[in-house]
């Protein structure tokens, strides 16, 4: 029962690092609780992988154990050449997050996997498996480590992931151990040396040809999509970071940093917390935000940071979590610019309506910014 639990948790884990699924978990972590996003996973795994292991199952039982074997060798070799192929052509899709955030992430994750590699790789562990039920719990915990590693990883940003060698790594693994399930059940007489030296060659130009444009990416200095992912994600908070430092009166006119007591002062901390140490969500403290400006900052200053950071909601979508970082940022500038907080729940006509009641100069002035931004 271990064994196979174990056997089945190697096996997702190696599947899912750098695929899309754990870019997706990095991706969520940045706007819900790492806490959500990972019951989200847990869920959308457990349905995703408990049909395909459902299904393996009765297989197992209508198809002989040889074939069965010689089957699984074939598609772990498939698994590993699909590991190399290039994402390049693999587009983003926007999630709508209005089923709240364990049930937008349960979706994503289970609609992600649907005739993924991941999946598939279940389904075949589960044809030869005694305890079905102990390979779904080690799929699912595999899905979780990797969407934690996908997590911590963008915590400390992507400029310095392997992703390339966890690329190689894991397909050779797939690779290993299809080559041998396939040595130890295709007949004898088929296992020549000719057979073999044909098999090898094979193997080589498919990884080769698979491989040459994520090769060609990287003599161009293109990063990998993970990279890309947490690097986007770090360039962005620095970007408003730096637009609420320019506000700052500094201390030649506040005489010391007053920090949680200024606007200006928790909205730098806040965003040092999100550069520095990957924390996008930030913790239930940071709720007591100064809900008034005592201080005389640049409008200027203020129109731009705040365009910035609304730049980023429209590109990056709203989060519902209250204490996701550019939300406080928002919050934080709108208390300076318009003496309040304004609602806003994801729609920007909604948001922008409501801005221009408040003061229809700065809302001009804003959205002009924002489409220059954009």
């Amino acid at each position: 029962m271990v064994k196979e639990l174990l056997k089945a948790f190697f096996f997702i884990f190696v599947a899912e690092m750098g695929d899309k699924t754990q870019i997706l978990a990095m991706t969520f972590a940045t706007q819900y609780r790492v806490q959500k996003v990972l019951l989200g996973v847990l869920i959308g795994s457990a349905l995703n992988h408990g049909i395909a292991i459902a299904l393996g199952s009765y297989l197992s039982n209508v198809i002989p154990l040889d074939n069965i074997q010689m089957a699984a060798g074939i598609l772990f070799i498939a698994f590993g050449l699909w590991t190399l192929r290039s994402e390049d052509d693999e587009e983003k899709k926007d999630n709508k997050k209005s089923f709240g955030p364990v049930l937008t992430v349960a979706l994503a994750f289970f609609v992600g996997e649907l005739g993924d590699k991941t999946q598939l790789t279940a389904m075949t562990l589960a044809t030869d498996a005694v305890h079905p039920v102990f390979i779904l719990f080690g799929t699912v915990l595999g899905m979780l480590a990797t969407s934690s590693l996908g997590i911590f990883v963008g915590s400390i940003i992507g400029e310095k992931v392997p992703e390339f060698g966890i690329k190689i790594a894991s397909s050779g693994i797939f690779l290993f151990f299809g080559t041998l399930k396939l040595f130890q059940t295709v007949p004898p007489k088929y296992i020549t040396v000719i057979n073999i030296i044909f098999y090898f060659i094979l193997l080589s130009v498919s990884v080769y040809l698979l491989l040459k444009p994520t090769l060609k990416s990287r003599s161009a200095g293109k990063r990998l999509p993970m990279q890309e992912a947490a690097a986007a994600l770090y360039i962005q908070a620095n970007e408003i970071k730096e637009a609420v430092e320019n506000i700052c009166l500094g201390e030649s006119q506040c005489k010391e940093c007053m920090e949680g007591k200024c606007l200006i002062g928790f909205t730098k901390k806040a965003l040092k917390s999100a550069t520095e140490e990957g924390t996008y969500i930030l913790p239930s403290e940071w709720e007591n935000m100064p809900n008034y400006n005592s201080k005389n900052f640049e409008q200027g200053k203020v129109i731009e940071a705040l365009a910035l950071t609304i730049s980023h909601l429209i590109k990056y979508s709203y989060s519902s979590d209250e204490n996701y970082v550019v939300s406080k940022v928002r919050q934080a500038l709108e208390i300076i610019a318009f003496g309040e907080p304004l609602p806003f729940d994801g729609n920007i006509k909604r948001y922008y309506k409501t801005m221009k009641k408040r003061n229809e100069r700065l809302y001009i002035r804003i959205r002009q910014r924002v489409e220059e931004i954009n």
